[in-house]
């Protein structure tokens, strides 16, 4: 933000406000036009991120704000067209994953196979969102011990085998994956530097974490264009016929904005 501040000759707080309508507006138009999509195969994940400062590190940080600590992105993705059908940043207990299956409800037009993490949390969040309307399995990666070499530093450990459960319905074994959605955390998380691991580049307030989210959202679906798709996800999935720009998402945005005035001036009475 103090990059484009510079570039752009503006106030950094007018990058900030910029970043806050837009990331507002972002959240809106996916809210609005993200609905009734017909999908196969839809794949949840979690990624991790933090706000402020690592959990661990909340209680002695100076004047820590609300939303400090770990900071975690639910991602639904639709295996066939690539489109984030939902999204939802915060904790990663109960409470946010019946939130996040309750939206992704809402959003599709039928009935689907759904594949998760282990994260024992899904299973109540999808039992309350489908009922037994859904074809629901768990893929649970088997991880070894991590090497001597990789002690104290971040090294995640060798994954050596999965695991496939049937939770609900009849899920075909063939595409009990979470690869897709696996592909798009890495995406988003190459994208954005609020992402970015062992730097100083993490988000400073939790609100504009969201924010951030809500803006790479809708680049991915409605701006990006697939490389083996060759169209965007939006496109893919019968949402709209057409590439969408930037130019545009901005101009859709100026439309609903308050429109600038000169402020009204008050003439002194003389008696």
């Amino acid at each position: 933000m103090r990059a484009v501040s510079r570039l752009t000759d503006t106030s950094i707080n007018t990058v900030a406000k910029m970043l806050v309508d837009a990331g507002k507006f972002c959240a809106a138009f996916h809210d609005d036009k993200v609905r009734g999509v017909n999908a196969k195969r839809v794949q949840c994940d979690e990624i991790w991120s933090f706000t402020y400062a690592k959990a661990k590190n909340v209680a002695a940080a100076k004047a820590a704000p609300d939303g400090a600590g770990d900071t975690w992105t639910w991602t639904g993705i639709e295996a066939d067209s690539k489109l984030i059908v939902s999204w939802l940043v915060g904790g990663r207990d109960s409470e946010y994953a019946i939130a996040f299956m309750d939206d992704m409800r809402q959003r599709l037009a039928n009935r689907v196979q759904l594949t998760t993490d282990g994260h024992k949390a899904y299973l109540q969040a999808v039992e309350g969102a489908f009922g037994g309307d859904i074809d629901y399995a768990v893929l649970h990666k088997v991880y070894g011990a991590s090497p001597e070499a990789a002690k104290g530093k971040y090294s995640p450990a060798e994954c050596i085998g999965t695991q496939k459960h049937r939770v609900e319905g009849d899920p075909d074994p063939k595409h009990v994956s979470t690869s897709y959605v696996e592909r798009s955390n890495l995406t988003m998380r190459m994208h954005n530097r609020r992402f970015t691991r062992l730097t100083n580049a993490f988000s400073k307030k939790f609100e504009s974490h969201v924010h951030m989210v809500a803006i790479w959202a809708v680049w991915y679906n409605w701006v990006r264009i697939h490389k083996t798709l060759r169209v965007t996800p939006a496109m893919a999935a019968g949402l709209t016929d057409r590439l969408w720009s930037w130019e545009e998402i901005v101009a859709a945005m100026d439309e609903i904005a308050p429109k600038p005035g000169r402020p009204k001036t008050y003439k002194r009475k003389l008696i």
